[in-house]
């Protein structure tokens, strides 16, 4: 794969010699993204299902094969187990109140990771408070890693909902998903499995997998901004009650009483960003163009790349697994007496983009003994030499504020 040539795809390159390391909070996206977007926005723009003209109908065959492909690219068994959100926090609140508010009984336990990004945390949080319940959380040891003894211990038969990030937003760690799946499926418990951090970057396979929900933004994956998936079993999804009413998720209204559409139209009310969804479906296609062996190659070339610059750096706190096998794409690090907010502003000085703060895991970083990181997260355009930007950024970084040391 020639990394100059996949960066001619992404005009956010052309003319700019930014080093964009930031793509665990926003990828950057292809032309043949936006060429989609725009050709449905010039050619077929029209509400989706409501309309028996032509252009309605090809928006309706646009949204629908959108979700074909979604159901497609994560090998779903029916297209009906997609469901379009905003991004995964509706898509994990979505559950929260839809499964968890009317599933989850007085003496239950919620289980959930120290590492969970908020989205993942915070509406469970409401859940246990309304009803009664409790949330565990399973904690990671020394190497920033799950072991098997905390998720046994925390998993047991009270457990009704285990949720588990794929891969740290913070971290880069890889959790055993699959192990903590069938642990969770022994004690008769249901997974809510978030990818977001996972599917840029790796095949995820929901059947394989065996998650009961599945949730991703698309904008962390090429996509456009403001659409996101749940995958749900279809079983699950039919017997959930529906999160918004409106428009296009009724079958019959009464002055009294209404009944509901079928899947997935039952969990989509109101019109749909159409727009975005095809943005997706390109998406998808843009990264099977591509292929995931060779992401991961490029991306683990370059990260590995980076962990040993970083390393190289006697002023650098670095937050990562020493188990490379079990890590991917993020990397979070301190500068020593340097908050990470003017780490970020001096790098961006020099056209080096990264995150800093507490990347909405407060709780994970609370149990670090830190208040906040500066985070490079990176995708397969990325190369060595954003890499030795970011690296003689810091150094320029350590050296301005060892002025004021002195």
């Amino acid at each position: 794969m020639d990394i100059k040539e996949i960066r001619k795809d992404f005009p956010i390159f052309d003319n700019n010699n930014i080093a964009y390391l930031d793509s665990g909070a926003t990828s950057q996206r292809p032309r043949q993204v936006i060429e989609k977007v725009n050709k449905f926005y010039e050619k077929a723009n029209s509400n989706p299902h409501r309309g028996s003209y032509k252009l309605s109908i090809e928006a309706t065959q646009a949204y629908e094969g959108s979700r074909r492909k979604v159901a497609e690219f994560i090998n779903a068994k029916y297209p009906e187990e997609i469901i379009f959100t905003k991004n995964a926090t509706e898509a994990l609140n979505l559950i929260a109140y839809s499964y968890g508010m009317d599933n989850i009984k007085n003496g239950d336990e919620i289980v959930i990771s120290i590492m969970e990004h908020h989205s993942n945390l915070v509406p469970w949080q409401k859940v246990v408070k309304k009803n009664n319940a409790t949330l565990k959380y399973m904690y990671i040891n020394d190497n920033f890693e799950l072991d098997k003894n905390e998720i046994e211990s925390k998993i047991t038969k009270n457990t009704k909902i285990v949720g588990i990030t794929h891969v740290s937003n913070v971290l880069g760690t890889i959790n055993p998903v699959k192990d903590i799946i069938d642990i969770a499926h022994k004690n008769g418990a249901v997974v809510v499995l978030d990818v977001s951090q996972s599917i840029p970057h790796m095949k995820i396979d929901v059947q394989n997998l065996d998650a009961d929900f599945v949730v991703f933004s698309g904008h962390k994956m090429l996509a456009p901004l403001g659409i996101g998936v749940l995958y749900g079993k279809k079983d699950i999804l039919d017997n959930m009650s529906p999160f918004i009413l409106g428009g296009d998720m009724i079958e019959y209204v009464y002055e009294q009483d209404t009944t509901f559409a079928p899947l997935p139209n039952k969990f989509e009310a109101g019109t749909q960003n159409v727009g975005g969804a095809v943005g997706l479906a390109a998406a998808m296609d843009y990264i099977e163009s591509i292929g995931y062996d060779n992401i991961e190659k490029a991306e683990r070339e370059v990260v590995e790349y980076a962990i040993s610059k970083l390393r190289s750096l006697d002023f650098i706190k670095l937050y990562c697994t020493n188990n490379l096998e079990n890590h991917l794409s993020v990397l979070s690090f301190n500068v020593n007496g340097i908050h990470p907010h003017d780490v970020s502003t001096i790098l961006d000085s020099v056209n080096v983009a990264i995150r800093s703060g507490n990347h909405c895991a407060q709780p994970l970083l609370r149990f670090l003994g830190i208040d906040s990181t500066c985070r490079a997260s990176f995708s397969f355009y990325n190369t060595k030499e954003d890499v030795d930007k970011l690296i003689l950024g810091l150094n320029k970084a350590n050296e301005l504020f060892n002025k004021y040391k002195r």
